[in-house]
């Protein structure tokens, strides 16, 4: 099993972390419109950030770059995922605070959009709201955003797993 996995070539290996964050998103998106589990700000954050992780895991399969673009986009999925981790981190605090220190909720993320400049907006999104300290769906006893957590430190290793691979075990072509 390992010695197929490395023999994986960089353009499957992309694809692989593109198509890891398709079926996240799927999940999500089965999560709102199927179970009726409405999205807080910070979980439109890290859909967010999901989408643009995914995003450059296809771009990155489809260009398929030699070593120094490998490692480029590598770097750029490894700080997506490590932003993706303080966000998914301050979620879950919040869903861990005592009742009465939950914030209140605040306005919907299209209002904020609409009559915030963008500072201000990151601002209030990073600081939660009420609505952010529900727990909604769980899976083994975990909650979205514990799942997110853990699929960000998955995705963000994989990327860096393919930044260092040995300089002879990567293919151009496939």
């Amino acid at each position: 099993m390992l010695q197929r996995l490395h023999a994986l070539s960089n353009r499957r290996r992309y694809m692989s972390g593109a198509l890891a964050v398709g079926g996240l998103f799927s999940a999500a998106l089965y999560l709102q419109y199927v179970l009726r589990e409405e999205p807080c700000p910070l979980c439109m954050l890290q859909r967010v950030i999901f989408i643009v992780m995914g995003l450059l895991f296809l771009l990155a399969a489809m260009q398929n770059p030699g070593r120094i673009g490998s490692r480029i986009y590598s770097a750029l999925i490894a700080l997506f995922a490590l932003g993706g981790v303080a966000t998914a981190a301050r979620h879950i605090w919040l869903q861990h605070l005592p009742k009465d220190q939950v914030p209140a909720c605040g306005p919907g993320l299209d209002y904020l959009l609409q009559n915030f400049p963008l500072a201000e907006v990151w601002q209030e999104l990073m600081h939660g709201s009420g609505e952010c300290a529900e727990k909604g769906w769980t899976f083994l006893t975990l909650g979205i955003p514990e799942w997110s957590l853990i699929w960000y430190v998955i995705l963000g290793l994989w990327a860096i797993l393919i930044a260092v691979r040995p300089p002879g075990a990567t293919t151009q072509s496939d």
